[in-house]
């Protein structure tokens, strides 16, 4: 058998090192697929199916996508439910000895995209991890986009599907265990919410590693600081998600700052059927956002006010106290009208803060984003005026946070033209 070539050697290397990815090989101003990836990108992209030579009697099969345009087709293979792997040049090949160094430096898979173009704005993109031990149940729900991290723990299996029908994430991370045992129809799981069923080896769910995890991202000494103490199974679904997204994206996720944890009887229990029947965010007829509750409540000018709102509906509180103190924010904006339109209008200049920091972590921030997230900042004077006399403790509390930055929007202002 006639001996591969050092650049198709160096391809299997990095393609046995990541099982169960599309692999996009950069080469020159192309991202190249061969052998059983290039059959299935062709054919799931619709794009010529040539060949490569690759020392070996036979072609290799091979397809291929501009690299200025891959993320037009990295979209496409991930609303089919692929995993894409993302192997780039990290030389300059003229400078090169030998075979140019080349790296994996992410792994997009549904629940951890980042392109903003293919994202609904006032929608989150979930991410769950769920394990299980005899009837409990640790569930811990991301969105990389945003930073938000949440962890519960379930005694019911059918509060797990109220749980998936109320957050609806595109990928669920689960222990091969877990999947391989019947205990739960996956299968059922994936065709009902249109989810990417993803198992996940074994040892990353272990208790020690999983706590070793949480503590050195979060920078605390104890799980009790994050109330995680008395929720063993959900700090192993914790811990395992934060793996699998260091694993995935090779990079810091400073953005995802903050851990809560939160018990079923804060909310209402709304179970997947009454969510349906009551047409909170999506019909019944064709499953769209026009005519459910949400469209019609939903006049927010910004797209993390639109998220906001969405989690509100899906999640209605119970706790007395809490319910009095969102309805005397409300009371206070719904008496004054001048007020309520002017915070408006103020509100639409401000941008998506929430993915725009995600994009600093990612270090994928562009002079328009900085420019932005600059725009945005500068309304935050004005909103605090707005503000300054309010009555109601909830946006009393809103006032005391706003911070308008003064240091980085100047920063900002004189940096970018």
């Amino acid at each position: 058998m006639n001996k591969l070539t050092p650049m198709m050697e160096q391809y299997l290397e990095v393609k046995k090192q990541n099982p169960g990815c599309l692999l996009f090989f950069r080469l020159g101003d192309f991202y190249e697929m061969f052998f059983d990836d290039a059959l299935t990108a062709s054919k799931e992209l619709e794009i010529t199916l040539t060949g490569r030579s690759c020392g070996q009697e036979e072609r290799a099969p091979m397809c291929g996508v501009p690299y200025h345009a891959a993320e037009t087709y990295i979209q496409r293979l991930i609303q089919k439910g692929y995993k894409v792997a993302i192997c780039e040049q990290m030389e300059d090949p003229k400078l090169a000895k030998g075979i140019v160094k080349r790296e994996i430096t992410r792994i997009v898979t549904p629940g951890t995209n980042m392109n903003a173009e293919s994202l609904e704005e006032n929608k989150n993109n979930y991410i769950c991890s769920v394990n299980r031990v005899e009837d409990v149940m640790g569930l811990a729900v991301a969105d990389v986009t945003t930073g938000e991290f949440l962890v519960t723990e379930l005694t019911e299996e059918e509060k797990f599907w109220d749980e998936l029908a109320k957050y609806r994430p595109t990928e669920l991370l689960v222990s091969e265990d877990l999947k391989n045992m019947e205990s739960l129809d996956f299968d059922r799981i994936a065709k009902t919410y249109s989810v990417f069923v993803n198992p996940y080896p074994n040892y990353h769910y272990q208790y020690q590693r999983c706590k070793d995890r949480i503590l050195q991202h979060f920078k605390v000494l104890s799980l009790e600081g994050l109330g995680l103490q008395e929720m063993p199974l959900g700090a192993t679904a914790a811990g395992a998600l934060l793996d699998y997204l260091l694993e995935t994206q090779k990079r810091d996720l400073g953005h995802i700052s903050k851990l809560t944890t939160y018990s079923l009887q804060q909310y209402m229990m709304l179970d997947a059927t009454t969510r349906r029947n009551l047409e909170l965010t999506q019909t019944l007829r064709d499953k769209g956002r026009k005519g459910s509750l949400l469209w019609g409540l939903d006049y927010t000018s910004t797209a993390m006010g639109g998220r906001l709102l969405r989690s509100w509906i899906e999640q209605p509180l119970v706790d007395r106290a809490k319910i009095l103190r969102r309805l005397d924010a409300v009371e206070e904006f719904a008496g004054q009208h001048v007020l309520t339109m002017t915070l408006s209008e103020e509100l639409q200049g401000v941008y998506d803060v929430e993915r725009l920091l995600s994009k600093v972590s990612y270090k994928s921030l562009n002079a328009r984003d900085c420019l932005s997230l600059c725009a945005s900042l500068k309304k935050v004077p004005g909103i605090r005026s707005l503000l300054e006399n309010a009555k109601s403790e909830g946006v009393k509390a809103v006032y005391a946070l706003l911070d308008p930055l003064a240091d980085l929007t100047a920063l900002l202002d004189r940096a970018i033209h």
